[in-house]
């Protein structure tokens, strides 16, 4: 009677621990919503051909999360744009200070915080994950489609970038070129842990003449796109290259300034599945495993005595 009072018990036990774990591919899907045209800004790999660029908008995971797939919209410029395509890589940031030198107060220009105003809600120094389709075959894979010609009131465009004092430019005017969506896979999907993150796409324009604009989106985030969980705030976007790097500057409060300033968000989504925490898992396991040892010790003993009575 007492074994089997525990074998209840650790049968009530694992399946507490059943009904407590997250599930296993709930949907996961986040977006900016669509571009707004208020303002469009370079960012592209460094190829050898270019300096590198980076411009990134944040997300949040409130769970362990797979990222299978993203989309991004932009202008590219030049000619021939839908054919001259090249690398796409996307870096994924987490919020400063994580990943990031705290104590870096002096030294040149280039490596000391006094190139920006604030840190802040800015990205981290340095990239948590990337997928880039670099080296051939690499972990991403793209495509593209043409939305047709398109306009941006305003830009960041490739030199556009300076440390403080000179930051607020107001920006490098109104620029067009043809939108192009990207859908990118994740041939390894990206596997994040709960937090705050930034998502940062970059294309490489091969024509000679051109570049990859990422197109803004409305902030606050309206419909289509998808609000921010509660507790969290919709960070806006922020620019960098190497003049600055490995600071950031706020692409509206820093570059384009004024009273007040704009904020932007960019135009991004994301697609995946939460998956359980290892310890979820673990801990069903040792549940598991204690109706199993529980059941054999009871057998055990019976097996015992009807080998004694015969």
């Amino acid at each position: 009677m007492h074994s089997s009072r525990m074998t209840i018990s650790a049968a009530a036990v694992a399946l507490g621990l059943l009904t407590a774990m997250p599930a296993a591919a709930d949907p996961f899907f986040f977006s900016t919503g669509d571009p707004d045209g208020k303002i469009a800004t370079a960012s592209r790999p460094d190829t050898g051909s270019g300096f590198e660029i980076e411009s990134g908008d944040d997300f949040v995971l409130t769970s362990r999360t797979l990222i299978t797939s993203a989309t991004f919209t932009g202008l590219i410029t030049g000619t021939l744009p839908a054919t001259s395509i090249g690398q796409v890589r996307v870096e994924i940031y987490r919020v400063f200070p994580n990943d990031s030198d705290v104590g870096r107060t002096s030294g040149p220009p280039t490596f000391s915080t006094s190139n920006v105003p604030t840190r802040v809600n800015s990205p981290s120094d340095v990239e948590f994950a990337d997928r880039d389709t670099s080296p051939s075959p690499g972990n991403l894979t793209f495509t593209t489609t043409d939305l047709g010609a398109f306009s941006a009131n305003n830009s960041v465009r490739p030199g556009g970038i300076h440390p403080q004092p000179g930051q607020t430019t107001g920006g490098n005017g109104s620029i067009s070129g043809e939108e192009v969506e990207f859908g990118v896979n994740f041939t390894t999907p990206l596997e994040l842990p709960p937090d705050h993150y930034f998502f940062v796409p970059q294309v490489e324009v091969t024509n000679g003449d051109g570049d990859f604009f990422w197109l803004s989106a409305p902030r606050p985030v309206v419909p289509p796109g998808t609000p921010f969980p509660p507790g969290f705030t919709d960070l806006q976007s922020w620019t960098r290259d190497g003049t600055i790097d490995p600071d950031w500057l706020r692409i509206g409060t820093d570059i384009v300034g004024g009273s007040p300033a704009p904020t932007f968000n960019v135009a991004f989504s994301l697609t995946g599945v939460t998956v359980p925490e290892p310890a979820s898992l673990s801990l069903l396991a040792i549940g598991l495993g204690g109706i199993g040892l529980l059941r054999w010790r009871r057998t055990g003993r019976h097996g015992s005595a009807a080998r004694t009575l015969t």
